[in-house]
């Protein structure tokens, strides 16, 4: 089971990742992680990616499809892996394209969590001022960011999916458990084509 998880800044990709880990037993390949393995592992990209972090710089793409490249190629990823924070703007959408292509490897699903904006921002600070959180501002304004952010970068990856065929949406702000389920119901039904509902 090889999947991609799309979404902002607080759709809960993270937790959605962790559950498909437990319940397929398949591997999070989250960017971060893959960046500090390589670079602990003394790998030649992960040596190069390593003196970039370093100066505090940006992985360039085709540096962190190498990454990629060579985590893909360990034996735990035989099962299956879902990606989280790759890919993040439509030149990575196609450089992990070209990548999949050449290990003759295809994508189960590209599964995207659609959430509320407004709504999103409510539950932040929701629980802000249930934590008697000082800088709620801030962290309302952080949120604000980062998703400008994604709807300016990241969000044209759904359509590039889109377009594709490959896309599937699933409703990021009901409960856990219920978006749990809708990804199952996705996944079950493999690669066919899925019959959009009326209210998206």
């Amino acid at each position: 089971m090889r999947l991609i998880l799309l979404g902002p800044p607080g759709a809960g990709k993270g937790t959605q990742a962790q559950r498909l880990v437990r319940g397929h037993g398949i591997v999070q390949l989250s960017t971060g992680e893959m960046l500090r393995a390589a670079a602990a592992a003394g790998t030649p990209v992960g040596l190069r990616a390593k003196a970039i972090m370093d100066r505090g710089e940006l992985v360039p793409d085709d540096i962190m499809v190498e990454v990629i490249s060579d985590r893909l190629d360990r034996p735990d990823c035989a099962n299956g892996f879902v990606l989280d924070g790759f890919p993040r703007t439509i030149a990575q959408a196609e450089a992990l394209t070209g990548l999949l292509q050449r290990k003759g490897i295809a994508l189960d699903a590209v599964i995207e969590l659609v959430v509320d904006e407004d709504a999103l921002l409510a539950r932040i600070n929701r629980r802000i001022a249930e934590t008697g959180g000082a800088r709620a501002d801030d962290n309302a304004e952080v949120l604000k960011k980062r998703l400008a952010v994604y709807r300016a970068q990241t969000a044209p990856v759904a359509d590039y999916y889109r377009q594709r065929g490959m896309l599937r949406t699933v409703d990021g702000m009901q409960e856990i458990p219920a978006v749990s389920g809708e990804i199952d119901s996705i996944l079950a039904k493999g690669t066919e084509p899925a019959r959009q509902s009326a209210g998206g």
